[in-house]
């Protein structure tokens, strides 16, 4: 616990556990955080349009077993294959921003 007695914000926290930006292990945790916001939103998004994830996934044109792991932060996803499945599976946009 002494490690954590000067931590004051959540930014030194992660600092403290993953390094520094740009480093590595930091890398590996942004990806993974990224990853579940990104799994959340869809999830939340499919269930305010009351689809099922095979319901979803025949509008999109991809597998149950797709949007699943997507659901569950497990797979890798192609920027097209997200656009496609937001707009198309659930007529919403997707806005991007670049830090």
């Amino acid at each position: 616990m002494e490690k954590y007695e000067d931590i004051k914000t959540f930014d030194e926290l992660i600092e403290l556990e993953y390094g520094k930006i740009g480093t590595e292990n930091r890398n590996k945790y942004e990806e993974g955080a990224q990853m579940f916001i990104v799994s959340e939103m869809l999830k939340e998004a499919r269930k305010a349009a009351n689809l099922t994830q095979e319901q979803l996934a025949e509008k999109a044109g991809t597998k149950k077993s797709y949007i699943s792991k997507l659901e569950n932060a497990k797979g890798n996803i192609q920027l097209s294959t997200l656009i496609r499945i937001f707009e198309q599976g659930l007529n919403r946009k997707i806005g991007l921003t670049f830090l």
